[in-house]
């Protein structure tokens, strides 16, 4: 069976095949990023507007490279995300399938990126743990097999990624600040500026990171009242990332030591960090899972995979599912798994 995947929750449009016995079969990316770069953030409508002027190239692209006429059914990320960019991809989906007499399924998007190592050559067995982390997620997740999750922690506030934008743009960075800050930090020393990290000693496993983000506020403030902000602005970015980190690090080794799990997924877009990956392979003594980096960020690829794990639940086209907010624990295990 072969899944046509169309991801658009915010601002990256994606496309790709997967066939259900030989992987991946092509994928396109197109990010929005200088659309919203003078904005300094993600604005909507454009977001919305981009997604209806690339999508259709971008799935005759794939259907062109993978030499494939029509797909056997078509997969959609109908939530949570961007409701008007998540009615296009929806729209898109379903007037296909109608025109190509395909049944459509609508994937949770953070199932996608919980699934995006399932992917890679070695892919992880359940049970495990998930750390999805992103601009809008922060959240650890015991997965006991495909649709049973239990949600352990999320954020309180920020979410990492969010965080990660929010310190970059106080310390003068460009859109998107995340990989801008974590390419400053190399530069710097993490040992510079004692930042706290948040909530470490409670008895749960959330996570709040704006009182980080107030603390290099405070940082900042004090660099520029002493006029030395720019020789500074690496060590704070170090010392902040390398906060941000060991939360993430110390909150997932204890969540797996508490429900028993040896494998944890670290998937999402900051998934990418390299700090991250370094130290959640040293620290943990278990198994530890990624998606390849161009998989971490959202992508067409995960909305493919998650679909065809979810072949059971694909249905004739009907009306278009967006849905803004969307708990993974109420997704269920498929019928017949």
């Amino acid at each position: 069976m072969i899944v046509l995947g169309l991801e658009t929750s915010c601002d990256e449009t994606g496309v790709a095949l997967y066939d259900t016995e030989n992987g991946l079969l092509a994928e396109a990316l197109h990010s929005q990023v200088d659309l919203h770069a003078v904005y300094g953030g993600v604005v909507p409508e454009i977001a919305s507007r981009d997604h209806i002027r690339m999508l259709l190239p971008l799935i005759q692209q794939v259907m062109s490279e993978a030499g494939i006429d029509k797909p056997d059914a078509i997969a959609y990320t109908a939530g949570p995300g961007l409701v008007g960019a998540l009615m296009v991809g929806g729209g898109m989906a379903n007037g296909l399938g109608l025109a190509w007499d395909c049944p459509v399924i609508p994937v949770h998007h953070m199932e996608g990126h919980l699934l995006a190592p399932m992917l890679e050559d070695e892919p992880p067995e359940f049970p495990f743990l998930a750390l999805l982390v992103s601009g809008g997620h922060s959240m650890l997740i015991a997965v006991a097999t495909l649709g049973d999750y239990r949600v352990l922690g999320s954020t309180l506030d920020d979410a990492v990624g969010e965080a990660f934008d929010k310190t970059a743009k106080l310390l003068g960075l460009g859109y998107p600040g995340g990989p801008a800050l974590a390419a400053l930090a190399e530069h710097g020393d993490d040992t510079a500026y004692q930042l706290p990290r948040p909530m470490l000693n409670k008895p749960n496993f959330d996570f709040s990171f704006s009182g980080l983000k107030t603390a290099v506020m405070l940082e900042v403030r004090k660099a520029e009242a002493d006029g030395c902000l720019a020789e500074r602005r690496a060590d704070l970015a170090a010392s902040f990332q390398r906060a941000a980190v060991d939360t993430l690090i110390a909150k997932s080794i204890k969540a797996a030591r508490a429900e028993g799990l040896e494998r944890i997924v670290v998937a999402g877009g900051v998934g990418a960090n390299k700090l991250l990956r370094k130290e959640m392979a040293e620290r943990f003594e278990g198994e530890v899972y990624y998606p390849r980096l161009a998989f971490c960020t959202d992508n067409g690829a995960m909305i493919a995979v998650a679909g065809a794990l979810r072949l059971a639940e694909a249905d004739v086209a009907s009306e278009i599912k967006a849905q803004a907010r969307w708990s993974l624990e109420t997704l269920g295990v498929p019928s017949g798994t």
